[in-house]
């Protein structure tokens, strides 16, 4: 079974991660969920990393605001594919997480999404889009998830066309 690693800097990151978890879960996918400082807690953070392969994470994704060096923390420990989130944590508004998690040195690769829900959702898409590439039945799933949404759309739009 394929499974995510999902990491958060705090427990405030919770509310921000849901987006995550939801995602994983309509798409069956099996997660774990650990809140660790790169930090605070960095020998803790350290051993996660370095055993993901070892516990059957496919990818990993880390959720962290402010100085927000936990993804990069968890790429230089691990081959397992890193996605990360920034989150809106101070007054620059995840601007400072967003800078510090996608200016990674050559060689430490970690993919970066949008901040906040929309990026924790797309996390969890990717994540399932990297399961896909091995798994068909999940590739299918995503086929149809977007199939979902652009159903969604057209539906809004005749309901629209129906207001005006």
């Amino acid at each position: 079974m394929n499974k995510v690693g999902i990491i958060m800097g705090s427990k405030s990151d919770l509310e921000v991660a849901q987006a995550t978890i939801d995602v994983l879960k309509e798409f069956g996918i099996e997660y774990e969920v650990i809140v660790s400082s790169a930090h605070r807690t960095p020998e803790r953070t350290s051993e996660w990393s370095r055993t993901a392969h070892e516990r059957g994470l496919v990818a990993i994704i880390a959720l962290a605001g402010a100085a927000a060096h936990l993804a990069g923390v968890i790429a230089s420990e691990t081959n397992v594919p890193v996605i990360a989130v920034p989150i809106a944590a101070t007054s620059m508004n995840g601007i400072d997480a967003l800078y510090a998690m996608v200016q990674m040195p050559g060689g430490i690769p970690v993919a970066t999404m949008a901040i906040g829900k929309a990026g924790a959702k797309n996390a969890g898409i990717f994540a399932a889009q990297i399961i896909g590439r091995s798994d068909k039945s999940m590739y299918e799933k995503l086929g149809a998830y977007r199939v979902a949404m652009k159903e969604k759309v057209y539906k809004d739009n005749d309901a629209v066309q129906d207001m005006i």
